[in-house]
């Protein structure tokens, strides 16, 4: 039987294609403010958290702060001598990779790295991060917790019973060892116990001068990658040996 002409798709959603022209305003910015800024710094973010990136984003609304997009901003500072926006910035590009972002500004460069050497706010470590200190449990109760939330901790893989109404802990429990990898159920239960063991800070890695195209290091970028694709191979060795231990044949 042949189709009816009258059958055809509705969509009740219109929206529009901006992935080219978003990345092009991008590079826009990033220019002009190569053009408006004395100064460019590469920072990197330890424990990375939206809300106090906004807090520094308020702070420096004097300034311009692009996080995220690596690759366009590549492109907008050039990646070579012979394609660079102006001079050094393919230098600037170089170290464009991981948890790093972009900072204009015409403060100097003393005041950039001394506010940011003090911006440090600790915080719940998340998966993958590394247990700064060794957390047990002493058996008994747990009068914290509603006896709602028994079935939730026992999921964690706590020893825990409802007696009376109140959730117990029925045995002694080691949550995480000093300097292991946190799997998700350790985060979880780290969090509702008030164990925070996460710092988000920013480093100042390098910057650009733009009234006289220098390009200084200030920090080290090798070791923080280093950590970085450790941490990166330690989840994947995690994640694998949990598959391994689910199969079933």
């Amino acid at each position: 039987m042949p189709k009816s002409k009258r059958d055809k798709r509705v969509s009740l959603t219109r929206t529009t294609k901006k992935g080219l022209e978003v990345k092009q305003n991008l590079i826009e910015e990033l220019r002009k403010c190569v053009d408006t800024y004395k100064r460019l710094f590469i920072f990197s973010i330890a424990n990375t958290r939206n809300n106090k990136l906004k807090d520094i984003r308020n702070a420096w609304k004097h300034s311009r702060i692009f996080f995220g997009k690596d690759k366009v901003m590549i492109v907008a500072l050039g990646q070579s001598p012979s394609d660079e926006y102006r001079e050094n910035l393919h230098e600037v590009s170089k170290h464009l990779r991981g948890e790093v972002g972009l900072l204009f500004t015409n403060r100097s460069k003393d005041e950039v790295i001394n506010w940011f050497s003090q911006f440090r706010e600790t915080d719940f470590a998340r998966a993958g991060n590394k247990a700064t200190f060794t957390v047990s449990l002493d058996m008994g109760p747990l009068e914290q917790f509603s006896h709602s939330m028994e079935p939730q901790l026992r999921q964690l893989g706590l020893p825990t019973a409802l007696k009376k109404g109140v959730v117990t802990l029925i045995s002694d429990y080691k949550v995480c060892k000093g300097g292991d990898i946190l799997t998700p159920e350790q985060a979880r239960i780290l969090k509702l116990f008030g164990y925070a063991m996460a710092e988000f800070k920013v480093t100042i890695r390098s910057v650009w001068n733009a009234e006289t195209g220098e390009f200084e290091q200030e920090a080290a970028t090798e070791d923080a990658l280093g950590t970085m694709e450790e941490k990166t191979n330690v989840m994947k060795k995690t994640r694998a040996e949990k598959c391994q231990q689910t199969v079933v044949f």
